[in-house]
């Protein structure tokens, strides 16, 4: 069967799904935390393992829908399962920012079981979309089209969440924090409805996948524990994922209450979203001359650098704050890149080492390693802030803010590091960057 070639204004549309995507997924990464302690008033260390727990199964959801997408993929109809959950997700999403039910034990168990749910039905809906990517054409420059497009949706919904999410919520409702943000979420999530209601219901396949059903999930992952180059990737990715997160997530702390600047902080990540889609041009030029293996060890060591001279410049400046959070953010693009520019690279390192090929299993278990990676670094910089004791919304003491300004240092540092050493046994050392690659999910 013949299929047409879809035009760019339908290629752009289909991308354009990845703005709503990121409206959620930004929001969640940026502002989640910190409107748990300082919005609630829920304790740091019980607002992280909360988050923590969240994220870990986030991780088990998006493998278990990656699988059930290898297995059922001929007969899934992507546009209408698009169509179906978009207005389940936004909900989702609404519930997560409700000013909560209750106090004590109470709200904590409704702040958690509004998350679970919530990263249930983004798996539920996200990685159906992330499959679509394949089959919106049989064309390599289409794809490639798209995952530009996806890229810099991406980029505008970061920018976007994190300048608006605070000062729309404020105009909507001119009252407290907690209603500010629930405010905002409800526009968002009717955005982001809106947004995969269209992208679902003009869908149309262009590049139907006809291949056999994958091995068991048992025998796909005994091929990736003899994969030397994904067990050492990932073990990179962790150690990166953990350290940048940790440095991210402390960024509206930092300006609050170390710089009492808050409005700044939103400032600085909406800068961090813009350079992340000028940065990866750079990155691709420099990996095609030194290799990915080099070029990792290239942006980690200018990390390092970086946050060995955040630790003794001691900056207490918000400008000079947001130009070292964007040199980091430069570096956070860099091997982020790299990850993704990698990791298809490890399918076929496998399937010689192995005799087996195995692709969704692969992504799957990536997807996996990222949330949990991201649920430990939360939990690191909760407990790190607790035992120094941090209260939210009060004036911190200086042991406090010493405290707090040592782990957004060390901790990225330590992980950075890790990251440098497994990456020196990745036996994938002289690849050079290629022309295209996979862009980082949502």
């Amino acid at each position: 069967m013949e299929f047409a070639r879809p035009s760019k204004p339908r290629l752009v549309l289909f991308a354009f799904g990845d703005f709503a995507f990121n409206i959620y997924w930004q929001s969640v990464m940026l502002f989640l935390l910190f409107y748990y302690t300082d919005a609630l008033d829920i304790p740091i260390a019980v607002a992280a393992t909360t988050y923590m727990v969240a994220s870990v199964w986030d991780g088990i959801a998006n493998f278990a829908a990656g699988v059930l997408v290898d297995r059922r993929h001929g007969s899934l109809r992507y546009g209408a399962i698009l169509t179906a959950g978009a207005i389940p997700l936004g909900v989702c999403f609404i519930l997560i920012y409700m000013p909560p039910i209750g106090s004590g034990a109470v709200m904590v168990a409704g702040v958690l079981g509004a998350h679970l749910l919530f990263r249930t039905a983004y798996a539920a809906v996200n990685v159906p979309y992330l499959a679509m990517t394949a089959r919106i054409s049989a064309d390599p420059g289409d794809r490639a089209f798209v995952a530009g497009m996806r890229m810099l949706f991406g980029t505008a919904a970061a920018v976007m969440i994190a300048l608006c999410t605070v000062p729309l919520g404020r105009w909507l409702t001119g009252s407290s924090a907690s209603e500010a943000y629930f405010a905002a979420a409800m526009l968002f999530a009717t955005i982001g409805a809106i947004i995969l209601v269209i992208v679902g219901v003009t869908y149309r396949e262009s590049a139907p996948i006809e291949r056999p059903l994958p091995a068991s999930v048992r025998d796909a992952l005994a091929s990736l524990a003899h994969n030397r180059a994904f067990i050492t990737l990932s073990a990179a990715m962790t150690a990166m994922i953990v350290g940048i997160t940790i440095l991210n997530k402390s960024v509206l702390y930092y300006f609050k209450y170390l710089l009492d600047d808050p409005e700044a902080g939103q400032l600085a990540l909406a800068s961090m979203g813009i350079v992340s889609g000028a940065a990866i041009p750079f990155w691709m030029l420099l990996g095609r001359a030194v290799g990915l293996r080099a070029l990792w060890m290239i942006a980690a060591g200018v990390g390092i650098a970086a946050l060995v001279f955040f630790a003794v410049a001691d900056i207490h400046q918000s400008g000079l704050m947001q130009l070292f959070l964007i040199a980091m953010q430069v570096m956070i693009v860099g091997l982020n890149f790299i990850f993704w520019a990698m990791l298809p690279n490890t399918i076929e390192y496998g399937e010689q080492a192995t005799g087996v090929h195995v692709e969704g299993t692969v992504f799957g278990v990536a997807a996996l390693l990222q949330r949990i990676a991201i649920g430990i670094a939360t939990a690191i910089l909760g407990w790190s802030f607790a035992s120094a004791g941090y209260i939210a919304n009060i004036h911190q003491s200086s042991a406090t803010l010493s405290g707090m300004r040592t782990t957004i240092i060390f901790a990225p540092m330590l992980f950075l590091a890790l990251s440098c050493v497994a990456m020196l046994l990745n036996p994938l050392g002289r690849e050079r960057a290629p022309k295209r690659t996979r862009p980082e999910p949502a």
